[in-house]
């Protein structure tokens, strides 16, 4: 009876009729929801990837509701997975997203919910497990409890409820950690030009790119380390889970009709500060909602929203400056850039809150010599040197500022 009340409720949730192509699939073999001592719950769910995740309780009846992105429960069995007899449900709520429900045998609450992120030797994201402990409560407690309790905000910024302790900006006495975001991958191959993907050099520059930052002494995330595709949203998720003190997403788009040649800089803005810039953050957000990452129906987080604001507030003046920094430096190695080599635009993989963030158009492969550039081994060294450069210097400045803002 409750597991067909259970089910009901994900077929009530808004729902679209279309099929989506599932991304990742949980490891039934390392995921379990067991019993813990004193009455308490443990969930742990294994992916393949990091993805946008949230966990929050309902009530009538009472249940824990898992919400992931991008994730596939075919062959799982509900029933083997739940070792602690809390009746499981599993289901598409809309294209791209997916939902556990669980009934809950008494009042409880989420203690608190965090994701692993596993790493392999070269320190690239293997793997994620998703974590909840919940513990038995009063009814007062429990209809407290109810509602959003949102593990990860889909803008990227964990709420307070659940928070994890946030990335000291840097001030100069440790080694960055940097996230670089190879774009595109796997199903989404980007730009294609003779036989070339935007994929592809995409993910070449970065692995290049990342061995001259770690011998300046840096750390590396890469949010993808091979063929394979990453949401959005999910790149943020990845570097945060990482430490990362800055992101820079790598592309290389090509434009119909040309005109676009050298590379381009971008922070974010609501606002595009030219039409290619518009063109090309419309570009990604819509590859990304045709591949199945549809962003969900936001319950409503108002305490969320402003710490999202506040967060802004003072990496957007640092993502600027990083900005100026990489096109200054690559200028200055003697790189191709555009006509306007720093611009803005609303691009979804800028959106975290709390990293600097740029995108680096490293050049359009609908120009041939850009194209010619970007194929070639020297060309991209020299590109590689000049943007760790620019981080060096970026970092300097960055932390001598953290400095003044302390005193």
């Amino acid at each position: 009876m409750i597991r067909a009340l259970l089910l009901a409720l994900l077929l009530a949730a808004p729902a679209a009729a279309q099929e989506f192509r599932a991304l990742t699939r949980l490891d039934p073999a390392a995921s379990s929801i067991e019993a813990g001592r004193d009455g308490t719950v443990e969930v742990a769910l294994a992916l393949g990837q990091v993805v946008p995740w949230r966990v929050f309780l309902k009530a009538d009846p009472a249940r824990l509701v898992v919400d992931l992105s991008e994730v596939d429960w075919s062959g799982v069995d509900a029933d083997a997975l739940d070792g602690a007899g809390l009746d499981v449900a599993l289901g598409r709520v809309r294209p791209g997203w997916s939902r556990l429900v669980a009934a809950l045998p008494e009042p409880m609450t989420v203690a608190r919910a965090w994701m692993d992120v596993q790493a392999d030797g070269n320190g690239a994201v293997s793997g994620a497990v998703i974590r909840a402990e919940l513990t038995p409560a009063t009814p007062e407690g429990f209809a407290a409890a109810t509602g959003p309790l949102v593990a990860q905000d889909w803008d990227g910024l964990t709420a307070p409820a659940l928070a994890v302790p946030p990335r000291t900006r840097q001030t100069g006495d440790r080694p960055l950690v940097v996230a670089l975001d190879p774009g595109h991958g796997g199903i989404d191959p980007g730009a294609e030009r003779d036989g070339v993907t935007e994929a592809d050099l995409a993910l070449r520059f970065a692995r290049e790119l990342s061995e001259v930052l770690r011998r300046r002494g840096h750390s590396v995330v890469l949010t993808r380390d091979d063929d394979y595709f990453v949401s959005l949203r999910g790149r943020g998720s990845i570097a945060r889970a990482g430490g990362a003190d800055l992101l820079i997403s790598l592309h290389a788009d090509a434009v119909e009709g040309g005109g676009a040649r050298g590379a381009t800089i971008y922070t974010l803005s609501e606002e595009a500060t030219d039409t290619l810039g518009a063109e090309l953050a419309a570009r990604h957000a819509r590859d990304d909602l045709v591949m199945g990452a549809d962003l969900p129906d936001g319950e409503g987080d108002e305490v969320a929203a402003i710490l999202v604001d506040l967060a802004r507030a003072e990496t957007g003046p640092r993502s600027e400056s990083l900005g100026d920094a990489l096109a200054d430096g690559m200028a200055a190695a003697g790189l191709r850039m555009h006509a306007t080599p720093r611009a803005s635009a609303a691009f979804t993989v800028l959106k975290t809150p709390d990293i600097p963030s740029v995108l680096v158009e490293l050049g359009y492969m609908s120009d041939a010599r850009d194209l010619r550039n970007l194929t070639t081994h020297q060309w991209r060294a020299t590109a590689a040197e000049a943007i760790a450069g620019a981080v060096d210097a970026w970092a300097v400045e960055d932390a001598a500022q953290a400095l003044r803002v302390r005193r």
